[in-house]
């Protein structure tokens, strides 16, 4: 019964359209005050909440991708791999996935990527005769890879709650983040190919405009090589890695491309800022509810019910999956990861499910909260790039909800597309 009100309240307190944050918070304290236990609980966990070291990171990373889409990144990343797949059927589309994969490997953040990429392969696709629906639907799904490949700040929350290693997380996150660009691409070659009398194609670029293309976004290739490369190879922590890419990304933009300047650099700072404040209060009032709602047991009691209705793994995560689909039509995806992951982690242990596992499963799963109305944020961030109705951006992402929810069964069926990278490499 107590699982229902706290359900119910959570609910009405957000439709009534008070902020993620402020409803975490605003019930997690009536909840401790119902108690009768003292509210200096309230600000031991705002402090304690974000008082760890690993959530530095995600400032880093934000300055970092912040400062790489004012100093233009994401046009010498689209023209490299344009120059070398574009004249491929449904070559921009497959040039405009890649670009996003690779934007997401020095980002970390889905809106980022999907604002980038989209920026500069939106006019490009529609230029070239690709239907406004399936452009923005393929740049809004591309976009929601920059919280699966790392660096992932999702992964980096999702470490911190549950104390598993970020590092670890992130390679997980490549294996998955491989499939659905391949996913991508083979629907956006096959649509090309079904619509070809609609397109312009592309002229075959010469080896000189490849040349040319691809020295211009090495240094950001090589950004990308160091942070991930130095994770793996333990040269430095996640947090280390962030500030090493946001001090990098500078040099890049400022002084090897010439594409930042102060007014630009100001920006990008102001922009992390903002953005930081509003994740962090989202962690604070999270971390106020979760601290509640362990007083008022609400996890053994969602223990107890998985206990009786989902005996086995694949029970539990079939059910998981329903749950998460459900909410992400109302919640954003971090405020999924806070609320939900506490509550779930000690069914998740009790049955033998792996938690770096899990962790990727539940990325994937939120990254279709990204893309699904009425909360789905890359489809606001497309919708604004394009200038466009959010109905055609809806239609467009539609088909790629489906692959998604496909490399969700894949990753179910063969476990390794998410251990072997970290475990056995």
């Amino acid at each position: 019964m107590t699982l229902v009100i706290v359900i119910v309240a959570l609910l009405a307190l957000m439709f009534s359209g008070l902020p993620v944050a402020f409803s975490l918070a605003g019930l997690g304290t009536l909840m401790l005050v119902a108690k009768d236990l003292p509210l200096v609980m309230v600000a031991q966990n705002l402090f304690g909440a974000i008082d760890n070291f690993v959530l530095l990171s995600v400032p880093l990373f934000l300055l970092m991708s912040n400062i790489l889409l004012k100093g233009g990144v994401g046009r010498d990343l689209f023209d490299a791999v344009q120059s070398w797949v574009g004249h491929w059927p449904g070559g921009l589309g497959v040039a405009a996935l890649l670009s996003c994969g690779m934007f997401s490997a020095i980002s970390g953040s889905s809106v980022a990527t999907a604002a980038t990429v989209g920026a500069v392969a939106i006019p490009e696709m529609t230029k070239r005769g690709y239907s406004k629906s399936f452009t923005l639907g393929l740049l809004a799904a591309g976009g929601t890879l920059g919280i699966l490949i790392p660096p992932s700040i999702p992964l980096i929350v999702y470490g911190v709650i549950t104390e598993e290693s970020i590092g670890k997380l992130f390679l997980a996150g490549i294996g998955p983040g491989l499939l659905l660009i391949v996913l991508f691409s083979i629907y956006a070659v096959v649509y090309a190919i079904l619509n070809k009398d609609t397109q312009i194609p592309l002229p075959k670029a010469n080896w000189e405009q490849r040349r040319k293309s691809s020295v211009r976004a090495i240094p950001t290739l090589v950004l990308a090589a160091i942070m991930v490369g130095g994770i793996y190879n333990g040269i430095f922590t996640p947090t280390e890695a962030a500030a090493v890419g946001a001090v990098v990304a500078f040099i890049l933009t400022a002084f090897v491309l010439r594409t930042m300047n102060l007014q630009l650099f100001m920006e990008a700072v102001r922009q992390t800022v903002s953005t930081t404040v509003v994740l962090f209060l989202v962690v604070i009032g999270a971390k106020i509810f979760g601290k509640a709602v362990t007083l008022y047991q609400v996890p053994a009691q969602v223990s107890q019910l998985f206990d009786t209705h989902a005996a086995t793994a694949g029970m539990f995560l079939l059910i998981v999956a329903a749950i998460l689909l459900f909410i992400g039509l109302f919640l954003e995806s971090l405020s999924m990861l806070l609320i939900m992951v506490p509550v779930l982690l000690p069914s998740v242990i009790a049955l033998g499910v792996d938690p770096i596992w899990f962790g990727i499963f539940f990325v994937v799963l939120i990254e279709v909260a990204l893309i699904t109305p009425p909360v789905g944020l890359n489809l606001f961030v497309i919708q604004a790039v394009a200038q466009s109705p959010l109905g055609v951006v809806i239609r467009g992402v539609s088909p790629f909800i489906v692959l998604m929810l496909l490399s969700v069964i894949a990753l179910w069926a063969f476990p390794d597309l998410v251990l072997y990278i970290p475990f056995k490499l």
